[in-house]
């Protein structure tokens, strides 16, 4: 071969080792993929074209002009996922801890505009240390264009985010804009500021583990939706979640063939919900009955545990559920809640995802640590998430709807397209004992101390005749109809199928300003 084959034969072979062969083994030794093994068991087999393998930096201060390696830390192109086109990053820690820098940056913006123009999802497989100290604001610059664009395409196509070793600092930003992040346990951890910094400012001793592993994130803070045991199983995940997805938000999700509950799980429903609106139950094993069989793909399942939002297909068309769950807090709706609701109708509604909203809420969780941290304002988004909303949206009514909550959770004023309620629905603006106090206090404090509680008891149970049904919602079209639980999903289905069409025109304008 000539000199030029030889040339450029060495600068691929170089680019592949990345940091060399014993930072790589270290790298392996700690439980994790490569750079490139993480691409190539993410894509279908053989379907990934890399893209700037000979790019490097151009610093020489700090003896970084003798530390040049092609591709600079960070493998980019673009392959398939069951057929279907993905760009894609991923940053390699072998090489200068996978620390971003100029030329680092400009690599990933480039395929972030790639799947720009060619409207398929970007998922980023993030690696990295944070700022590379040597190139200083060159670095930081570069930060700040991958956030640009991150911004750009949010609502334009899914952008994801794998946390699968320590990011710190800048590092931690994109894939917070991004909109979802999953991280690996044990390896994976995001923080703004690591443990020798904490110690130093704060005096606070701490790992990087609790400070910022998955776990933390999971359960804590929120920022993280998805946790994984392995690099492996990230990466199987993401491509799951991406079946569910279109590849930009001017496409319609993809199908897959329906997979229907048996005729026996349809007359389970009923049972599942006790109408003793106080008695707690597991929502997920109606939403495993509604949709198509091992369909459901929770999202954030350790965190906000009263609301239950996630991906699932009903006859084989993807959607977007969303459900009180009375297992926890008694399905009231608090802070982190709201908050957890908003951001995933918001996502539904930007990728023409359907949304199932399953309701039993007896309201807002009380209390001066809600009211405080601002109840109102988080309470507001979710308000705000439904209201903005132009997908088709369909709401299921199981047993409570409490007061503001019930407008909340997609009614048919927010603009719900199908509103059922099972016959064990309680619509009020409270409970009936709490109602009862309220409204004949006088004829409670009047009566006799020995009669009291048979009053209570008598006013309780003919409010509750009266009032806490779905019948005053149904006379005024406020419920579309009142259902046998069993019916649930073959409405749900026909509801889908009808308003698979729907437009939605609103006003124009640059954009709202939602109560964040």
């Amino acid at each position: 071969m000539s000199e030029a084959y030889d040339r450029w034969a060495v600068l691929k072979k170089r680019a592949r080792e990345g940091g060399g062969t014993e930072r790589v083994e270290r790298h392996r030794a700690a439980g994790k993929l490569t750079a490139r093994e993480r691409l190539e068991r993410f894509f279908d087999r053989e379907s990934f074209t890399e893209i700037d393998p000979f790019v490097t930096h151009r610093v020489d201060k700090f003896g970084l002009g003798e530390r040049r390696v092609p591709g600079d830390g960070v493998v980019t192109g673009w392959g398939e996922i069951d057929g279907r086109p993905v760009c894609a990053f991923a940053q390699d820690a072998t090489v200068f801890g996978g620390a971003l820098g100029e030329a680092h940056a400009m690599k990933i913006v480039k395929v972030m505009e790639t799947a720009r123009k060619a409207g398929v999802p970007i998922v980023g497989l993030n690696d990295s240390g944070g700022a590379r100290i040597q190139e200083g604001v060159m670095s930081l610059g570069g930060y700040g264009e991958v956030f640009f664009r991150n911004v750009l395409l949010s609502g334009v196509v899914p952008q994801i985010s794998v946390v699968l070793g320590p990011c710190a600092g800048g590092a931690v930003y994109s894939p917070a804009i991004t909109d979802f992040i999953v991280m690996v346990e044990g390896t994976g951890q995001m923080f703004i500021t690591g443990p020798d910094v904490v110690k130093a400012v704060t005096g606070e001793e701490v790992t990087m583990e609790t400070l910022g592993g998955a776990e933390a994130h999971a359960t804590h803070s929120g920022v993280s939706h998805f946790t994984s045991s392995s690099d492996e199983d990230a990466l199987a995940l993401v491509r799951r979640l991406l079946s569910y997805l279109p590849l930009n938000n001017l496409e319609e999700p993809p199908v897959a063939a329906a997979a229907a509950p048996t005729d026996s799980a349809a007359h389970e429903l009923a049972a599942l919900v006790p109408e003793d609106s106080n008695a707690p139950y597991d929502v997920h094993a109606v939403i495993d009955r509604v949709l198509d069989v091992g369909s459901f793909l929770e999202v954030q399942r350790a965190w906000a545990t009263n609301l239950v939002v996630g991906f699932g297909r009903l006859a084989g068309r993807p959607v977007g559920v969303v459900a009180n769950n009375p297992a926890s807090l008694a399905g009231t709706l608090d802070i982190n809640a709201s908050t957890k609701g908003a951001r995933f109708v918001r996502f539904c509604d930007a990728f023409n995802l359907p949304l199932v909203t399953l309701v039993d809420v007896p309201g807002f969780l009380p209390g001066t640590a809600q009211e405080h941290g601002g109840i109102i304002r988080h309470g507001a988004k979710l308000l705000y998430a439904y209201a903005e909303a132009t997908v088709p949206m369909m709401t299921v009514i199981l047993r409570k709807a409490y007061g503001g909550a019930y407008d909340v959770m997609c009614s048919k004023h927010l603009g719900g397209d199908l509103n059922l309620a099972w016959p064990t629905a309680e619509i009020a603006v409270m409970g009936a004992e709490g109602a009862v106090n309220i409204l004949f206090r006088r004829d409670l404090e009047a009566a006799k101390p020995e009669e009291r509680e048979a009053l209570l008891t008598r006013l309780t149970d003919e409010y509750r005749r009266e009032f806490l049904n779905p019948y005053l919602a149904a006379e005024r079209g406020y419920i579309d109809d009142v259902i046998d639980p069993a019916e649930t999903r073959s409405r749900l289905v026909s509801g889908l199928a009808i308003l698979s069409s729907k437009r939605d025109e609103r006003p124009g304008r640059k954009h709202g300003n939602p109560p964040l």
